[in-house]
């Protein structure tokens, strides 16, 4: 167990971390919408409260592109379609009444970047919406500099009868560490074949460039020795002509 810092209603809290990486899921980027691909990852913090049932916190995991360097957080919003936003999202009672039912693929907000990205942040677990953080909205900034405690998304409450087995399908930090190490390495490999590729394809250009200037060359010395022959049989023919003449 780690411990964590300041996370909903400012209470210190002792959680297991867990991943949730490539929801499924579309990322528009400007001009552009690309579905199919594998999108960014979350994270969910499981808090035990009094009666040990957990409550899940949704936040960005440490590889999300929202968290590399030089992106800027432009937006926020919790509008996910015109007749869904989960700022309408009202709880009450000990029984959670009236809160937003989520799935796994639920999204709970889509963030854009300055550099024209979007992402939409899921769910991850089925569960019951009992809050999400309206400071990032004032302030985006929390998202990145203080993404597993201030700069949460949302709290999610799972289903009772699913409260034990939530973490299934999910990964550990180190199972987590361990996929970014491959995704790292993939991405190495793809880059080298790339540069291999690429080098290939140049010099099969060089060879076919310097092909035909060795055959232009070659056309350019028959042609002046064509030249030069028929020059040199003109000339004799020439003078024997002459010869001829004379005697």
């Amino acid at each position: 167990m780690a411990e964590g810092a300041a996370g909903p209603g400012g209470a210190e809290r002792y959680f297991t971390r867990w991943y949730k990486p490539g929801t499924a899921g579309k990322r528009a980027g400007p001009g552009r919408a690309q579905a199919g691909r594998r999108g960014p990852d979350s994270s969910l913090c499981p808090l035990a409260d009094v009666k040990g049932r957990p409550i899940c916190v949704i936040t960005l995991a440490e590889a999300h592109p929202l968290l590399q360097s030089g992106k800027t957080i432009k937006n926020i919003n919790y509008q996910i379609s015109a007749n869904c936003s989960r700022l309408q999202n009202k709880v009450s009672g000990k029984s959670k009444r009236g809160a937003q039912f989520l799935t796994e693929l639920a999204p709970l907000c889509r963030i854009s970047s300055s550099d024209g990205e979007e992402y939409t942040i899921y769910s991850c677990i089925r569960g019951r919406l009992i809050e999400v953080n309206e400071s990032i909205l004032s302030n985006p900034a929390l998202l990145q500099e203080k993404p597993s405690t201030e700069g949460y998304i949302a709290v999610v409450l799972p289903k009772f009868e699913e409260s034990k087995s939530i973490t299934q399908g999910l990964l550990t930090q180190k199972e987590y560490e361990e996929v970014l190490l491959k995704r790292r390495m993939t991405r190495i490999t793809l880059k080298s074949n790339k540069r291999k590729q690429a080098n290939k394809t140049r010099l099969a250009h060089n060879t076919e460039e310097n092909f035909v200037e060795d055959r232009n060359k070659i056309l350019m010395s028959m042609s002046n020795t064509n030249f030069v022959t028929k020059r040199l049989k003109k000339n004799s023919n020439s003078n024997n002509n002459k010869n001829q003449q004379r005697i």
